[in-house]
């Protein structure tokens, strides 16, 4: 997902005026600067896509758990629909906890 060069000035240029110093370093990933601000030294391009990436799942995540209480209370009386009712229910807990993992690989 490339960055617009107007959506990267949005994310650099409030980092410099709260006293970030852009270095003369680049990101090995994107090639943006990397800029320090508090001892820490951070690519910010790249952290704008991690938040990007986490509000993503998040909104996946969100439409998996409706459509699994949309299941939940629909359930219906005949043993074959319930059978296939089930067998979804079992995928979206599946991608959940995938999404679970891949979130909390993503944090580390």
């Amino acid at each position: 997902m490339a960055l617009s060069d107007k959506e990267i000035k949005e994310i650099i240029t409030p980092l410099l005026l709260s006293g970030a110093k852009m270095l003369d370093r680049h990101c090995p990933q994107c090639g943006s600067p990397l800029f320090k601000l508090n001892g820490k030294i951070f690519c910010p391009v790249c952290e704008h896509r991690k938040k990007l990436g986490k509000s993503e799942l998040k909104g996946v995540e969100e439409s998996l758990i409706e459509k699994l209480n949309m299941l939940a209370n629909t359930l219906p009386d005949d043993i074959d629909e319930l059978k296939k009712y089930l067998e979804v229910m079992d995928m979206i807990i599946t991608l959940l906890e995938k999404y679970k993992r891949r979130e909390k690989t993503n944090e580390t």
